[in-house]
């Protein structure tokens, strides 16, 4: 009698442990979760479906120079597209320079090419590239800075080869242009996603992503 009892109690657990996987593996909008670069300490992705919000946890030296080291959470997208997101970090952090952000790249080598748009987390904004793989970022030359600072929101915009970053402050204000790149040699079909970088290689940090939006 007592095996008898065990058996579907033993199903009923089963049933629950495998519908938590699936919810732990719902990445919502986006296909992969990924730490580029290899960095120090592994980053994690997470979704609420009820809350609409992304958590996405990493480390990383940087998203500069001839390499990156990040997490990323991304999909393949091809042709033109809109992505807006709500964004902000968790907690104080280390560093000023640790950031998120969206972002398109070639491949998911470390030394692709990309351009993303990117708060830091002293909140300034930026849009920064590497234009072809392996080439060294510049600064300024490879980046445009935002008129203001502490975006809540911004919307990355893809028009043939032409990107173009825009943001909001408050949740009712209109989006300001930040700037635009042409990216000559960015395939039509990409990787496109939402990311963090620690600035701090032994350092893990965490930052959210709200009411994302791709069209």
């Amino acid at each position: 009698m007592a095996s008898g009892k065990i058996k579907p109690i033993l199903i009923l657990s089963l049933i629950g442990l495998l519908t938590q996987g699936c919810l732990e593996n719902n990445l919502g909008l986006f296909q992969q979760s990924l730490d580029i670069g290899n960095p120090a300490i592994q980053g994690s992705s997470s979704y609420d479906q009820m809350e609409r919000k992304y958590t996405l946890k990493g480390s990383g030296y940087n998203i500069w120079f001839e390499r990156d080291e990040f997490h990323y959470l991304f999909r393949a997208e091809r042709g033109d597209f809109v992505i807006k997101t709500e964004l902000g970090f968790t907690g104080e952090g280390k560093d000023p320079h640790r950031k998120i952000g969206i972002m398109v790249r070639e491949d998911v080598a470390d030394n692709a090419a990309h351009i993303s748009g990117t708060l830091h987390g002293d909140g300034l904004t930026v849009l920064q590239w590497r234009t072809k793989k392996g080439m060294p970022m510049r600064d300024p030359e490879d980046e445009i800075f935002a008129p203001e600072s502490h975006y809540q929101f911004l919307m990355l915009e893809r028009k043939g080869n032409e990107f173009i970053l825009k943001g909001a402050l408050e949740k009712e204000g209109e989006y300001q242009l930040i700037g635009a790149q042409t990216m000559p040699d960015m395939d039509k079909k990409v990787f496109l996603g939402i990311f963090i970088c620690s600035h701090e290689p032994q350092t893990l940090e965490e930052a959210w992503f709200a009411n994302v939006e791709i069209e």
